[in-house]
């Protein structure tokens, strides 16, 4: 099952127990998926335009609970001027009297995302979306989510208005307004483990580039140094150089730490480093 899945199953199980939240949802469920119609009888229908089964059933739960319409049931002239009058024309965005309260406007989100929103995996990246037919729903959509403190940029895609989340923190945070707790706590799980897997990837990363620097500087080192000896001579080099050029070739691996132990007097690291470049200047030198 996908993640995006889980988490519209997740929320289809959440029912609110106030009736203003309730038609909140709903009212998000019909602004994105509704539709009217009527049937062979000539009486009114209502109906989502949905593929996913637990989603649709959560649409007819709460038009039963809240308006005590009944699936697959016409309904007359007058039920449905009265549910007209609150819904409205489904083409403009939801009516405010529907998400003054924040406990309503969590619920119209819980709504959007049932019908119109999607998630990706998490093992892959970071983003949410909410797909809106309409820029108005769009802006209203992306207004309710930034009244939560949360980021959110609409962009258009083919003849859609995407409201979309790529941050995960973003991402995080409205599945904790939408109330998906779970799916909250199974995306923090990942999201540590996916932090540790990169840290420990820089940090080995980092020591392999400074173990190549390393390794790359020994071998300039004593390429250097058997220059000298071959074109030069030890005799001809100042008895600490010449220290240093034998210490390096006996010990080819050594870091400078250790080379500067074994130095008669030992000297620290940057004395030793100084003397390698004094090594390496001289065979410049000798070799133009």
């Amino acid at each position: 099952m996908s993640f995006s899945r889980e988490v519209k199953e997740e929320l289809a199980g959440h029912m609110a127990s106030a009736g203003h939240c309730r038609a909140a949802e709903l009212a998000a469920m019909m602004n994105l998926a509704g539709q009217y119609g009527r049937d062979g009888k000539g009486l009114y229908t209502i109906g989502f335009q949905l593929e996913n089964e637990v989603v649709l059933r959560k649409c007819f739960t709460l038009l039963k609970k809240t308006y005590n319409i009944e699936k697959n049931v016409g309904i007359s002239e007058e039920e449905m001027q009265a549910f007209y009058q609150d819904f409205g024309d489904l083409q403009e965005p939801v009516d405010f009297q529907f998400i003054r309260r924040p406990c309503c406007r969590r619920a119209f989100l819980r709504g959007a995302f049932l019908c119109a929103g999607s998630i990706s995996d998490p093992e892959k990246g970071y983003h949410l979306e909410f797909v809106c037919t309409r820029e108005s729903k769009a802006r209203q959509l992306r207004q309710v989510i930034q009244g939560f403190g949360i980021e959110a940029r609409i962009v258009p895609r083919k003849k859609y208005h995407v409201v979309y989340i790529k941050e995960g923190a973003g991402i995080v945070d409205l599945l904790n307004v939408m109330e998906a707790h779970v799916a909250l706590m199974n995306l923090e799980n990942l999201r540590i483990v996916k932090e540790m897997r990169n840290s420990i990837n820089r940090r080995v990363n980092c020591e392999t580039a400074n173990i190549t620097k390393t390794v790359n500087a020994a071998s300039r080192q004593i390429e250097d140094i058997l220059f000298l000896r071959d074109h030069y001579g030890f005799h001809k080099l100042p008895p600490a150089l010449r220290q240093m050029a034998e210490v390096r070739l006996e010990y080819p691996d050594a870091p400078l730490k250790e080379l500067g132990e074994r130095l008669e007097p030992p000297v620290g690291k940057s004395g030793v480093n100084h003397r390698l470049r004094k090594l390496g200047e001289l065979a410049e030198k000798v070799r133009q």
